[in-house]
């Protein structure tokens, strides 16, 4: 077993996992192209229509930069359009037939991909989504950061580095 104290290695290597198998659906289904992290942008933008790259990323949850690179790489796959908005720094992005042509299929798989969350949910001693929404509560209220200083991390490094 891993270091228990090893938090972010540890989230990392289950999030690997758990893409790693959405992706082999994908290939499963003749996309091997098509990168899970799509979806959620696809998603919302067959919700709500054209979004700029910042709303995308507020909806989704991302960085700016996070999101951009997104669209860049679904722009050259051809699941989206950009065009300038009402600002010469925006860009509205918008998709295309073939993203629209996927759908079906999309919303089919996100719906299989929450059946198994739910499946693997029971089997954990608590809910990995509860658990995950209660960290993120938490940090919101008090940073990792904060924490580490409380423990006199700060008094310790002094001049390291310098």
């Amino acid at each position: 077993m891993s270091d228990p104290q090893a938090i972010g290695t540890r989230l990392r290597h289950v999030l690997e996992l758990m893409e790693a198998d959405i992706a082999r659906v994908y290939t499963d289904a003749g996309l091997g192209w098509y990168r899970p992290r799509f979806s959620a942008y696809i998603r919302l933008l067959a919700a709500g229509g054209a979004h700029s790259i910042r709303a995308l990323a507020e909806g989704v949850g991302v960085t700016h930069s996070a999101a951009s690179q997104t669209v860049a790489q679904m722009r050259r796959d051809g699941l989206v359009t950009l065009e300038a908005g009402a600002d010469a720094r925006q860009r509205i992005v918008r998709l295309t037939e073939r993203a629209v042509g996927l759908l079906p299929f999309l919303d089919a798989e996100w719906a299989a991909t929450a059946a198994a969350a739910t499946e693997l949910d029971a089997e954990l001693p608590c809910s990995l989504g509860v658990l995950l929404g209660a960290v993120e509560e938490a940090l919101g209220r008090r940073s990792l950061r904060e924490r580490i200083g409380d423990v006199g991390l700060a008094d310790l490094a002094g001049g390291v580095g310098e």
